[in-house]
């Protein structure tokens, strides 16, 4: 994450276009906040779109404005976001749900930075920096032509993947204190070290925005201490098994990954998880696997996992 936000310092000083790729509840709005805080645009409008909540056939007015009665609910001229969003920063977020019929005036809009209000026949300058978010592979809707590759190319100038919070166990702890921080401001509240495991084995396929609705609900109903009786019971009761079903999600959405392929997959991620639950001790992740120390090391040297990717996180070598 540290070297995520060094390179956000350094593309938020440009003025190209960020594609910000994450699952749903990573904190792409978030990022895109930073973008436009830390750039020279920072003292100007920062305009946020929830492209999936609006209605297509609303969006092109919103986006663009229109003039006095170019339909029938037209009883004024309305500016569109584009408009307010003049010299500063618009983040359109869920960019994949954006409709095909309307991604040419976009991509004319970015392309000529002018726009057509609907109804409209003279075209307005605009200088608007454009951050856009996806909770999917764009490339993939692009080969399956339900998005346009022009637009795709002119928007994905600098993209930027943010990992989901099953893949940066390390963030959870930290995360939980500054939420409670928030959410218990008058009050002193600790984690048990119990409650504490449980949080950071959850897989959270929710990711942030799931983490801090979790966090907010114990800060309401604790007396001072969070224990695991305490935790909702889709992470008391997680089971490691599921766990991992649920991080491998390249398993479940490549379709043309074969039967080896998925169980390769499946495989690393178990020794992956069993090594990180035991703090790098191959004898209680044989142990935990129901293998052999030697079965484990053969299957660890046959997926590359050497030495340096099973170390614990003090920096040793994990015990044998």
């Amino acid at each position: 994450m540290r070297d995520i936000l060094s390179r956000v310092e350094t593309i938020a000083r440009s003025d190209s276009s960020v594609l910000l790729i994450g699952e749903t509840g990573v904190g792409k709005e978030l990022f895109a906040e930073f973008v436009h805080r830390t750039s020279p645009r920072s003292q100007r409008p920062f305009v946020k779109v929830g492209l999936s909540a609006l209605p297509h056939e609303l969006l092109e007015s919103e986006l663009f404005g229109h003039e006095r009665g170019a339909f029938t609910s037209a009883s004024n001229e309305k500016k569109g976001l584009f408009e307010l969003a003049q010299t500063g920063s618009i983040f359109l977020d869920d960019i994949d749900d954006f409709p095909l019929s309307l991604q040419t005036k976009l991509l004319r809009v970015l392309e000529s930075r002018e726009l057509m209000r609907v109804g409209g026949s003279v075209p307005i300058s605009v200088d608007v920096r454009l951050i856009t978010a996806t909770k999917v592979d764009l490339k993939d809707l692009v080969d399956r032509g339900l998005f346009r590759s022009d637009l795709y190319y002119r928007i994905n100038v600098v993209p930027l993947t943010i990992p989901p919070l099953r893949q940066r166990p390390e963030d959870i702890p930290p995360m939980v204190e500054h939420f409670l921080r928030r959410y218990a401001q008058d009050r002193t509240v600790t984690v048990t070290d119990e409650a504490r495991r449980l949080l950071v084995r959850y897989a959270w396929p929710g990711n942030i925005r799931e983490l801090r609705n979790v966090v907010q609900r114990m800060a309401l109903f604790t007396n001072g201490s969070i224990g695991a009786d305490d935790l909702p019971p889709e992470i008391r009761e997680d089971h490691p098994l599921e766990t991992i079903l649920k991080a491998c999600s390249r398993c479940f959405h490549e379709e043309k990954m074969t039967l080896e392929q998925v169980m390769a997959c499946l495989e690393s991620n178990m020794l992956r998880q069993a090594l990180e639950q035991s703090r790098g001790n191959k004898t209680q992740a044989a142990k935990h696997l129901g293998l052999s120390l030697s079965t484990l090391r053969d299957k660890l040297k046959k997926h590359g996992m050497d030495e340096a990717t099973t170390r614990t996180p003090g920096g040793n070598p994990p015990s044998a």
